[in-house]
Order: C-alpha cells, then sequence, then structure tokens
C-alpha cells in the first residue's frame, strides 16, 4: 500500500474533518497528528524529520494512504518527492477564523500541558515537545500569539505550496466545499451520507476544560491521599 494524497495544510483547517472524509473514500487508513499520541514510537522520527535529517517515508508510513494536518504537511515536499505519483491537497480556511481556532484550541493544550500529564504519561510530554519544536518554535519562530506574523506565516505556507506543487498534482480546498470538488479531484463517487464535521473549537474547548480541571484536582487529591497515609501510618504505630 501506497501513500496516495498528501495533507499540504495547516491544522485548524478542517483536518479531523477531511480525515474521516478521506478514510469513508476509502483512502484508509490516513494520518493525522492523532497517530503521535496512539503511536508514541512515531516521535523520534518526527523528531529526526525536523531536525533535518533523512527520513525513510516509504518505511515510516508503509500501510497509510494518505496524511493530513501536522507533522505531516511541515514536510509535504519530502513526501512529494519519496511519493511522485500522490496527489497533494492544499486544505485551507480563512486567515482570521484559522488563527483564531488554532490561538484557542491547540495552541494552548500543546503549551499548558498538566506536570501531573507527564509524571503518568511520559509518552505524551515527548509527543508534545515535539509538536512544540515542529510548530511554534520552527514553523511559527516561537511568536505565534502575534497573530498578525502568525497569518502571514499561514498565507506564506499556502502560497508556497501553489506555487510549488503542479497545478494538475493540487487541489486548493476547504472542508465546507463538501464532497464534490474533493471526490472529482479523487475520480471517486461522491457518497450519499453528509460529509462529516468535527473537532471544532467548542468541542476542543470542553475536553482541554476537562483536563484543566482534572490538573487543578490531580495535586489535592494527591495532598490528601499523603495525609490520610500519614494518619493510618501514625495510627499504627501509636497501636
Amino acid at each position: 500500500m501506497s501513500l496516495k494524497i498528501i495533507g499540504a495544510g495547516f491544522g485548524r483547517t478542517g483536518t479531523k474533518s477531511l480525515q474521516v472524509a478521506l478514510e469513508q473514500l476509502g483512502f484508509a487508513p490516513c494520518y493525522h497528528m492523532t497517530a503521535v499520541f496512539t503511536h508514541p514510537d512515531h516521535v523520534a522520527t518526527w523528531a529526526a524529520a525536523t531536525a533535518g535529517q533523512p527520513v525513510d517515508w516509504q518505511h515510516f508510513l508503509q500501510g497509510y494512504q494518505a496524511t493530513v494536518d501536522w507533522p505531516g504537511c511541515t514536510f509535504y515536499q519530502e513526501l512529494m518527492a519519496a511519493y511522485p505519483d500522490a496527489k497533494v491537497l492544499l486544505n485551507v480556511r480563512d486567515p482570521e477564523r484559522w488563527y483564531q481556532s488554532a490561538y484557542d484550541t491547540i495552541y494552548g493544550a500543546t503549551r499548558d500541558l498538566p506536570t501531573f500529564v507527564r509524571w503518568l504519561r511520559p509518552s505524551i510530554g515527548r509527543s508534545v515537545d515535539m509538536i512544540n519544536q515542529l510548530i511554534w518554535r520552527q514553523t511559527f519562530g516561537d511568536a505565534f500569539a502575534d497573530k498578525a506574523r502568525a497569518i502571514a506565516i499561514f498565507n506564506a505556507h499556502n502560497e508556497e505550496v501553489q506555487r510549488v506543487v503542479p497545478p494538475e498534482r493540487l487541489l486548493v480546498y476547504e472542508v465546507k466545499e463538501g464532497w464534490e470538488p474533493l471526490c472529482r479531484f479523487l475520480n471517486v463517487p461522491v457518497p450519499e451520507t453528509p460529509f462529516p464535521h468535527l473537532n471544532d473549537t467548542a468541542e476542543f474547548q470542553k475536553m482541554a476544560n476537562r483536563r484543566r480541571l482534572l490538573g487543578r484536582l490531580v495535586p489535592w487529591l494527591l495532598a490528601v491521599l499523603v495525609v490520610v497515609v500519614a494518619l493510618v501510618v501514625y495510627w499504627l504505630l501509636r497501636g
């Protein structure tokens, strides 16, 4: 199985919906950022690519038919070279709305990882460290909070993709366009089911709020546990 679709668009441009749509069209599995967390052994390869080291993409992505979102979009040119027959999908979005969505979701979620998560799940900490290096430091120069600069980088990336990729190999696409242009580009039938819409900002923020609440509660729970254990030990020693 060989990669057939290379997603070149940044995250928060409907990539989760696009992943599900592509898999529904038969291009499964599709590599999305979430795979980094379900396959922590992948982090080392993405970190190596981020550091400019060579990667055997065909071996690494063996079994996948498509990619969307980060980290893959950063390396779309390397993937094009490794898969010369693959089509390139540049998923885009209104820059202002893209920035606000990214700022309200993944930016805070990855830069504000609770310490207890790193203790309990070191693999998540390593994944987040790779994301911070690739996206916030390397792509956005550690200045994503500067809205104008971040949007300029977003626009420059989209312009570069359209300049680099041959027109016959490229589709510039917004998920709000639905099935028609996507299916026409991929030469597959249009499904009868509605186009999927997943992982919107409100849904992401609910998840992030639950994580923050847990992050505040865990230290208190640990403190209570320590006190209870100390009292039990004291009571046993007195007896």
